[in-house]
């Protein structure tokens, strides 16, 4: 695709003015469901310990693995600091004061122009972030999985009418809310995607459009473990029994709706942290805060982030992401 094309794709998909778009009954019930999906993840996520923190807005550094995206810097009294791109950092360092904590956290990443057409994407959004202390890969993974059933089994029971109002059926999760999530590896993803036509690398994440088409062969929720070290950020740890693959995943919506939510086990180990830093070309002395709780001894965890905004799309049957924002900044758009 042009840039040309791309600018074109964006101005043909721009959401309305702010007077428009807050007004409109459609943004209103999906805000309402949005204001359900958040109450809910609070209601889960304290009954089962964990304790809400606030999440920094700026820092001396922030996530690195924001595939494609560019960071935000301002001018912090003389310092170069940036916006969060992500608070992964942050919430290994906020396990110093609680085991289980959990965020809902503004973002902000200048994404791609050719993030425009995918429908998944913004420039600002919201994360439902996760970090628990001590957990593996498999643990956190099931709080991810109780964690969306618990929302979309609480939104379909709570708010059926918005639903129905808003073209989504609610029986379009009996799948989710019947069982588990499906599973299955980096690799296997890779060959099925093959299978299906798609020319999916077998060293990188999957890209966008691969998400969309293996999203569609699917019902219900569904993830994908185990990427190649070297496709994600520095903090993903590797797995020590399977030499170049992390302890990550990816949860996939189902009906061609994409990614959800990342997560990973961490590596909490100084030195192979720093030599992971260093792997991917980076100075590690720009991380020199992180660096030094690290020194000192940080607990090791696991984590995942999910993206409510895509979570909010995904409930309400939206065409895209953008309609479950309120003052909504999508890439090579200038908007208020």
């Amino acid at each position: 695709m042009t840039q040309m094309q791309i600018h074109e794709a964006v101005a043909a998909s721009l959401p309305p003015g702010p007077r428009e778009h807050l007004t409109s009954p459609v943004t209103r019930t999906v805000l309402r469901v949005q204001n359900e999906i958040t109450a809910a993840a609070r209601d889960y996520l304290g009954g089962d310990g964990f304790v809400e923190m606030l999440p920094p807005i700026i820092g001396p550094v922030t996530d690195p693995g924001a595939r494609g995206a560019k960071q935000v810097d301002i001018d912090f009294y003389g310092h170069r600091y940036k916006l969060m791109t992500s608070a992964i950092l942050y919430k290994q360092a906020s396990l110093l004061a609680f085991d289980k904590i959990f965020y809902i956290a503004p973002n902000v990443r200048l994404e791609p122009l050719e993030t425009s057409s995918t429908s998944r994407h913004l420039a600002e959004f919201h994360q439902i972030d996760v970090e628990c202390a001590h957990a593996t890969r498999e643990e956190i993974l099931l709080v991810a999985q109780g964690l969306v059933s618990h929302i979309v089994r609480r939104v379909t029971e709570r708010m059926p009418a918005e639903l129905v109002f808003l073209g989504r059926d609610p029986r379009a999760f009996d799948a989710l809310l019947s069982g588990g999530f499906g599973r299955m590896t980096h690799r296997e993803a890779t060959q099925e995607l093959h299978d299906l036509g798609h020319d999916q690398s077998h060293d990188a994440e999957i890209d966008w459009e691969g998400e969309r088409i293996l999203s569609a062969e699917y019902e219900r929720p569904f993830f994908i473990t185990d990427y190649p070290k070297g496709s994600r950020g520095f903090y993903d740890r590797e797995n020590p029994a399977m030499p170049g693959t992390l302890r990550n995943f990816d949860l996939i919506a189902p009906e061609g709706y994409g990614e959800l939510c990342s997560g990973s086990e961490r590596e909490y180990e100084y030195r192979q942290i720093v030599a992971r830093i260093r792997e991917t070309g980076e100075n590690p002395a720009k991380y020199g805060w992180y660096l030094d709780l690290v020194r000192e001894g940080i607990k090791g965890s696991s984590g995942f982030g999910i993206g409510l905004e895509r979570l909010t799309r995904y409930i309400c049957g939206l065409d895209s992401a953008w309609q479950a924002n309120a003052y909504p900044k999508l890439p090579g758009r200038v908007s208020p």
